[in-house]
């Protein structure tokens, strides 16, 4: 299938527009961003072997939070806490009106929540950065050393117009409009959602370069601002953008707050109460792993201690619960602690 953009999703399933009234179709891009992200679940949900505890690169790790640069880290986790707490605030009353309306909001704190857990973990491997695209490219390397669980290390690569898939052998179906229901349509969906971002990132790279005169790609032969880019041009750039992962998938969240988009997802006929919860199971595993890195750089004991001496809205729920059952046990196994000390 000839790749094309997310905003021409109508003319890729002419079959199924042939029975379906008009208000729907107007709904079709919004359910396709659902489909992703119920796909991306779906995969988490159905791939064995999705956590930390059988990964070389956790136990091999041997990152140690600095004394000066603890502080840095406590802070980024509050804001990461703070934020997935007003976000399951959303998603916990239930009404499906409601969080049709709260998408305004909720869309971008289900992207930068995990982004502040991901810059508590790059910080205790070195990594001390506000800049979003440098944050990327370094977790965007991360995931192909494998620091993370099958189920979340998918990734693009290549240059515009010729991207390859990787850790997704079922990417390369044709994916449907239907929520995925099996591993097959979950993969094709992830496939075209990670094809898209990349096609997405890619202009708004050449966007940005050939608006400035100064570091433009000119032509050869007249020296104008090239308009039009051939293969040879598009390597010239699409380099910079690193791989494409699921957080750069997360990314395409921060549409709401800022672009007209927003409004065709609020006034869109789709299931918006599974939308919440899908998100919310995403970014609690993502937030999970990324707990248990900086647990494990802490130990075990201080980062309990800090845990227990949280705000008061950030005590005994969701922060405690995964501490017990996903960080504890982690790095309480002993099979765990004798592969740390080999």
């Amino acid at each position: 299938m000839k790749e094309r953009d997310e905003e021409n999703v109508l003319s890729l399933y002419p079959e199924e527009q042939k029975h379906e009234g008009e208000e729907w179709q107007k709904s079709i891009p919004a359910q396709v961003f659902l489909n992703y992200f119920f796909a991306i679940n779906y995969h988490l949900n159905n791939t064995a072997g999705n956590g930390l505890d059988q990964l070389a690169f956790f136990r091999g790790a041997t990152s140690e939070v600095a004394e000066k640069d603890l502080e840095a880290v406590k802070r980024l986790l509050l804001n990461c806490w703070s934020t997935e707490y007003a976000l399951r605030a959303t998603a916990e009353l239930g009404d499906a009106e409601y969080m049709r309306n709260a998408l305004h909001w909720t869309f971008p704190q289900a992207y930068y929540t995990v982004f502040a857990g991901l810059q508590a973990f790059l910080h205790t491997r070195g990594v001390q950065s506000n800049n979003e695209a440098l944050v990327l490219r370094e977790v965007g390397r991360l995931v192909v050393k494998n620091a993370y669980p099958q189920a979340v290390s998918f990734y693009a690569s290549g240059h515009y117009g010729d991207f390859n898939l990787h850790r997704l052998p079922l990417a390369h179906y044709k994916p449907s409009l239907q929520i995925a229901g099996k591993e097959l349509e979950a993969q094709a969906q992830i496939g075209q959602f990670l094809r898209t971002t990349r096609r997405l990132k890619a202009k708004a790279l050449r966007q940005q370069v050939q608006a400035n005169p100064a570091t433009a790609i000119r032509s050869s032969r007249t020296g104008e601002v090239l308009q039009k880019f051939g293969p040879q041009h598009w390597q010239q750039l699409t380099w910079r953008i690193g791989y494409t992962t699921l957080f750069d998938l997360l990314g395409r969240l921060r549409i709401s707050n800022s672009h007209r988009e927003i409004e065709r997802f609020v006034q869109a006929d789709i299931d918006f109460k599974l939308f919440h919860e899908s998100l919310l199971e995403i970014v609690s595993y993502l937030n999970g792993i990324h707990e248990s890195y900086v647990a494990q750089a802490m130990g075990l004991q201080q980062y309990t201690t800090f845990i227990e001496q949280l705000p008061k809205h950030l005590q005994n729920n969701f922060v405690a619960d995964r501490l017990a059952a996903k960080v504890k046990p982690l790095l309480q196994d002993e099979d765990y602690r004798l592969g740390a000390a080999a």
